[in-house]
């Protein structure tokens, strides 16, 4: 019971913030507080912009910012990670609102913390990284389209149509608008999109969206023009309150919290390990990483936030601007934080079609093209993996599409592992007997014994090929099977064997086996696929052993002579 309370302990506080984290934030404080006021202009108008896309409103997109940004910024496993509502989690987050309400999100933001801290607490940060990287593409690639036609409504100025799919409600907004055009909003919108991204090309280091969005306020302000904007927001984060929890409802919430928790777990360690590749000696702990993320998804509700990840665009400016420590994100909370109970009414000005502009620019830097085109070049598995993830990403649920590319990509990976199976015939030499024999002694044994060599794993993938190629075996007396070059044999691959050794036997071919690996010896046993060749001696750990018996064989069989020097 103690150890067992002991090796509890030691995985909690595996996952707890470390004494390091605290003396490297007061290192180069000057530093990272600039970097964290970088970060928080802007965060400030992609913060507004995706809580208004989740359906839940700004106040939710700010509270998720502020709460989720400084937890993940103290307990999260990289000392450079920006968390916050994302353009992913709010795709995932629509058709829940749809079918469960602003309380259903909230929930499943709570039941999604949970999943995460218990994952981190299993330790299961490390299986993030098997994801295959045409998968993660691919599932950007779609989460870029969905974020883009998303905003389609906002930026057309037409009310936003009724409907799960994207695509059909972003058609929908494209009729209504040529029925009533809005030219003000869309004009707005494209604006703002063009502003960033030539922006960003001329001078990557400014805040382009904010100095957009600040401009397109106050000249809609000036101008008087009939748009919307995000109207009036609370002067501060409502009290914590779980008023919203409802354990009826638990059952119909299990797969949507499931779904929130691998997103976030998947895009929070992704963003965490771009932060180790831009920086120089920073590395993250993934399953802090993951407790971090879960304790925000936690609390985040409890003030009105949706559930949040890593922020990959946020923490890339983070590193971008020199930040050094968890300093930086938890200043660009706090800084939001002091917006949210200073400014409400100047963001409450702020026109929906310029956000509609941020989140529609922000969709297409998603996309990184010439890493796609390099992936779509590698190797035609990998394309048809990217494609195939995109496409479903867009159609289907994001669970559901990394799902699909998972199963392809391992499929193709089986596939390709199956094609390394050889079974190579090797001939009969001199070393391979016991003492001096003539040329005409080899002679007679090649006639009559074939070796073959089996390369690779000997499993259900490649089990049905090994079974077709053995059994065209030339019509021989004896089969001798090497198999220290096997790598791996499961249950199919045993039986396999069996049956191929069992239609040799048929044909009057005796069979011999040699240099079974140790690891291998359970499943043959355990399927009685080498029972009966053990019974009669034909089991021998080397190939020499084999030869030297299938020869003596031969010879008392009355197949060979016996040979007189």
């Amino acid at each position: 019971m103690n150890r067992v309370l002991s090796s509890g302990w030691t995985r909690v506080r595996s996952v707890l913030p470390l004494r390091a984290d605290l003396v490297a934030m007061g290192r180069r404080p000057r530093r990272d507080l600039l970097a964290g006021l970088t970060v928080a202009i802007v965060a400030l108008p992609l913060a507004l912009g995706f809580g208004i896309s989740s359906g839940m409103g700004a106040e939710a997109g700010l509270a998720t910012a502020v709460v989720a940004g400084a937890l993940v910024a103290v307990f999260g496993g990289s000392g450079l990670q920006v968390s916050g509502p994302t353009g992913a989690m709010t795709v995932v987050l629509v058709p829940i609102l749809h079918q469960h309400g602003a309380s259903g999100v909230l929930m499943v933001g709570v039941l999604a913390g949970l999943l995460l801290m218990a994952l981190a607490l299993a330790r299961a940060g490390k299986y993030m990284a098997l994801v295959p990287a045409p998968v993660v593409e691919g599932f950007t690639i779609g989460i870029a389209c969905v974020i883009g036609l998303q905003q389609i409504p906002t930026a057309l100025g037409v009310p936003i149509p009724e409907g799960d799919k994207v695509i059909v409600v972003a058609w929908q907004a494209l009729l209504d608008f040529l029925a009533h055009p809005q030219w003000w909003s869309i004009g707005i919108a494209l604006g703002v999109a063009a502003i960033m991204l030539l922006g960003a090309r001329w001078r990557p280091t400014l805040p382009f969206s904010l100095l957009a969005v600040a401009a397109v306020t106050v000249a809609v302000a000036v101008a008087d023009l009939p748009v919307a904007t995000i109207g009036q927001l609370p002067a501060g984060l409502p009290a914590p309150s779980l008023g919203f929890f409802d354990p009826a409802v638990l059952s119909s919430l299990a797969g949507p919290a499931v779904a929130v928790a691998a997103l976030a777990a998947l895009e929070s360690l992704l963003s965490a390990s771009v932060a180790d590749g831009m920086s120089v000696n920073h590395r993250h702990d993934p399953d802090r990483e993951l407790f971090g993320q879960g304790l925000a998804n936690l609390v985040s509700p409890m003030f009105g936030g949706v559930p949040a990840t890593g922020a990959i665009a946020r923490t890339a400016v983070n590193v971008r601007s020199g930040a050094t420590s968890r300093l930086a994100s938890l200043a660009h909370a706090g800084i939001l934080a002091a917006i949210i109970y200073a400014a409400a009414g100047l963001v409450a000005a702020i026109p929906l079609a310029a956000l509609a502009g941020v989140l529609l620019a922000t969709s297409v830097r998603m996309v990184e093209v010439g890493s796609v085109k390099a992936m779509v070049r590698s190797t035609r598995g990998d394309a048809i993996v990217l494609v195939l993830t995109a496409i479903a990403t867009l159609a289907l649920d994001l669970v559901q599409a990394v799902l699909l590319g998972l199963l392809v990509a391992g499929g193709l990976a089986l596939r390709a592992i199956a094609r390394d199976v050889r079974i190579d015939e090797m001939p009969i030499q001199h070393e391979d007997l016991s003492g001096d024999h003539t040329e005409q002694e080899l002679a007679l044994l090649a006639e009559h014994i074939v070796a073959y060599r089996l390369d690779g794993p000997l499993f259900f993938a490649a089990a049905h090929r090994f079974l077709l190629e053995l059994s065209e075996v030339a019509a021989v007396s004896v089969v001798i099977l090497r198999m220290s070059r096997i790598t791996t044999i499961d249950a199919s691959g045993a039986l396999v064997l069996g049956d191929a050794i069992e239609r040799l036997q048929r044909r009057g071919i005796t069979v011999y086996v040699s240099g079974i690996r140790d690891g291998h010896h359970r499943p043959l046993h355990a399927l009685g696929v080498i029972a009966r060749l053990d019974e009669a001696g034909h089991v021998f750990h080397t190939t020499p052993d084999a030869i030297a018996a299938a020869r003596e064989h031969l010879h008392t069989s009355g197949v060979l002579p016996v040979l007189t020097r």
